[in-house]
């Protein structure tokens, strides 16, 4: 699979990273004008205007792509990142979106928005309909950019190897992250922290087990980007013979 998993990716997304870092970025999954598009139109969703900074007056506004609308459903149909992900999950082995889902608007000059800690998104669903998250995933997480996201623009931080001593500490039991936060809070504290920078149309692929976290907007522009779980056709489990699992250090 890894040879398969090289082959897919080429070019694509940096295998040898994912495995590392338990994340890589994945340059133009559209061309960046796509990535304008879709932006533009989240503009219009929040009734808000680039152009007047008067209506900024909260430092998170939630929005949504639930039907795969013109540039979204571009980006979710998008051949590199459906090649990204083929490498890293394995071809067959990840369930295609039509939609992107959640989108947090991050915007500048205001008092941070309490939600900035360390964690790790919901990645075990339970019987009952609600999620959780565990050392048997069964999904990992997509970040896609639609506006320019420099280091002051409140890039995701992400702990680059903290997938690795995740794995170890969970295991087949589903708990709420909600009950658990000094867990990430101390879970790859002492790795390098990354940032999710890059321009509209650019992608993430996040290991399910990664420690990451939003922060405060210190720019000028707000920053668009869309935050989503793509499912796995089966959760993730030692013996798995993919760069996602090599990644988790099974």
């Amino acid at each position: 699979m890894d040879s398969v998993g090289n082959v897919l990716g080429m070019g694509v997304i940096d295998l040898d990273r994912f495995v590392a870092d338990g994340f890589a970025k994945v340059e133009a999954v559209v061309p960046r004008q796509v990535g304008d598009a879709a932006r533009a139109l989240l503009w219009k969703r929040i009734g808000l205007s680039p152009d007047d900074p008067s209506g900024w007056t909260q430092p998170v506004v939630w929005t949504a792509d639930l039907t795969g609308e013109g540039p979204f459903g571009q980006i979710m149909a998008s051949p590199r990142l459906h090649a990204a992900l083929d490498a890293v999950a394995g071809p067959g082995g990840w369930v295609p979106r039509g939609s992107v889902g959640n989108i947090p608007v991050r915007f500048p000059r205001m008092a941070p928005a309490d939600d900035r800690g360390w964690h790790i998104d919901l990645n075990t669903e339970l019987p009952d309909g609600t999620w959780g998250v565990s050392g048997r995933p069964g999904t990992l997480l997509l970040l896609v950019l639609f506006s320019d996201v420099g280091p002051d623009d409140a890039p995701t931080r992400v702990r680059a190897g903290s997938q690795r001593d995740m794995a170890k500490v969970l295991d087949e039991r589903v708990i709420d992250p909600m009950r658990n936060g000094p867990l990430f809070d101390e879970t790859g504290r002492d790795r390098p922290v990354a940032l999710a920078t890059g321009q509209p149309g650019d992608a993430y692929l996040l290991h399910p087990f990664t420690v990451h976290a939003a922060q405060e907007h210190r720019g000028t522009e707000p920053r668009f980007m869309a935050q989503l779980p793509i499912p796995l056709v089966k959760p993730l489990a030692p013996g798995d013979d993919t760069p996602l699992a090599r990644a988790a250090g099974w």
